[in-house]
């Protein structure tokens, strides 16, 4: 505790005295600056829910559901990320280490020829003999200027950079499930228009043939609708060959590929829609899994910055040894064998030819870049949000249009049928009305399938479920994540 103490005493006689050696840290400082809410246009709106974790269970499809319990389980990208945690917890440990005292032991038997023309006197010189060491080592760096404490909270950012990253995985496999998935919902919907319309275009080449065999019509219209079959056809196999690759690629994603079993999606009508407030919300900051980690990265960043500066100011340990040694194995054990010693060690950067500001120079950079890694992501966070929220509410509109379309294109079909039983129309009327009820229908699914795809997309880029309250790992404690605002760990970082 004297040795510690009179370390110490070295220490702020440094610190007062300004010798730092002859490096200079001065004219190093980061330039870029955290965007805030408020900068981003964010205001408070009331009546703004965080999304559910399992927000893709409020679509009411079990087979979605399945799919995606089974994505998040099996898949690679996921465990990848759960290994790059792993790796982060890792090096924070290591890190940690090296706050605490570290114990070595020794054991070294030598047998070996004395040099007859060295500092060893006779009968030593030129005889052959054996010698050995056995003693514990200790050392304990006492990191007066936080340059350990600074790795490990650099460390400690990484590691919760990781696990948001773990929690981003998290969200965007669940949504590109869904969003595939609600894709062959939508093609399978297409599939059974497409099959309606090669019935209608077969019905319409057989009512022309009859009418041109009666001499009511010329081969022209025979023509015109022979060539409505192959296209009906071409059409068919369009959807039928984008439905092989949705489901290829559903499997892939559920961790199943090559699978034989054909995936039946279930009907579109029978699938529910998310009710979303269409607002961006002023914490959306927060609620964004790869936000808060590009926000982490910055606290990284500036505890390396940190450590940077602490390097420019003297690295005092403290060391202590204890054991035996002698020559001749006989006597390494005995009492007057004994050895110890215990000691400061002080070292003190005098010249590095420019390493330790190049050092700075990099640590700076890097958290230049991270913060406006961060600022690029929080601003294409906005636009995602803004993009999602204008295509949902188009989407709506579209919709309504769409539905007053299809309702006068049925309303012709059903007049055409009418007097088509009444004898005062022909068949062929029918056919040209249901052509417009048939495309009024695939516009129907597009537009329904775009709704739902929008919904998750939406869903995603409001955070996907991830939780903002979910707590941070410090050293021996927790502290809730603040991402749209500078921690008091980093807010000295960055104003020096």
């Amino acid at each position: 505790m004297a040795l510690v103490s009179v370390a110490g005493l070295v220490a702020a006689g440094l610190m007062a005295t300004g010798i730092t050696g002859c490096a200079d840290m001065s004219g190093i400082a980061p330039q870029a600056s955290l965007r805030d809410a408020p900068s981003l246009g964010l205001t408070a709106v009331a009546g703004q829910a965080p999304v559910a974790a399992e927000w893709w269970r409020d679509f009411g499809d079990e087979t979605l559901n399945g799919l995606v319990a089974k994505a998040l389980q099996t898949s690679p990208s996921l465990k990848l990320a759960q290994a790059r945690l792993a790796r982060a917890q890792a090096v924070g440990e290591v890190a940690k280490a090296a706050t605490l005292p570290q114990v070595n032991g020794q054991i070294d038997l030598t047998h070996q020829r004395y040099t007859a023309n060295g500092l060893y006197p006779a009968p030593l010189a030129g005889s052959i003999g054996d010698s050995g060491t056995a003693q514990l080592a200790a050392s304990w760096e006492l990191d007066f200027f936080g340059k350990n404490r600074a790795a490990l909270d650099a460390a400690l950012g990484s590691v919760n950079a990781a696990q948001a990253d773990a929690q981003a995985a998290r969200v965007l496999l669940a949504s590109q499930v869904a969003r595939t998935y609600f894709q062959l919902v939508r093609l399978n919907e297409q599939s059974a228009v497409a099959s309606r319309t090669l019935v209608q275009r077969n019905e319409t080449l057989k009512l022309v043939r009859d009418r041109v065999n009666a001499g009511l019509d010329s081969r022209l219209e025979l023509r015109q609708s022979e060539g409505g079959l192959p296209e009906a056809r071409l059409q068919l196999e369009t959807v039928q060959e984008q439905m092989a690759l949705t489901r290829n690629a559903i499997n892939a994603l559920i961790g199943e590929p090559n699978s034989a079993v054909a995936l039946v999606p279930s009907a579109q009508v029978a699938i529910k829609n998310i009710a979303l407030t269409p607002l961006i919300p002023a914490d959306l900051l927060g609620r964004r899994a790869d936000i808060a980690a590009a926000r982490w990265r910055v606290e990284a960043s500036s505890k390396d910055v940190v450590n940077a500066k602490t390097q420019f100011y003297p690295n005092i340990n403290l060391v202590a040894f204890a054991g035996f040694s002698s020559l001749g194995l006989g006597r390494l054990l005995d009492s007057g064998s004994q050895q110890w010693g215990v000691g400061p060690a002080l070292r003190l950067p005098v010249f590095d030819a420019g390493r330790l500001r190049a050092n700075l120079r990099g640590k700076t950079a890097d958290l230049d870049a991270a913060v406006e890694s961060y600022n690029a992501a929080v601003i294409d966070a906005v636009r995602d949000v803004a993009d999602q929220v204008a295509s949902s509410q188009a989407i709506g509109r579209q919709q309504a249009e769409q539905r007053a379309a299809q309702d006068a294109a049925e309303s012709a079909y059903d007049i055409a049928v009418q007097r088509y039983k009444a004898g005062l129309g022909n068949y062929l009327n029918v056919l040209t009305a249901e052509t417009s009820v048939l495309a009024q229908r695939r516009l129907a699914v597009d537009l329904a399938g775009r709704a739902l795809d929008t919904q998750v997309a939406l869903v995603r880029a409001l955070g996907g479920g991830y939780a903002p309250e979910a707590l941070a790992v410090t050293q021996g404690t927790t502290k809730t994540i603040a991402v749209s605002a500078r921690p008091a760990s980093a807010r000295s970082t960055f104003d020096q």
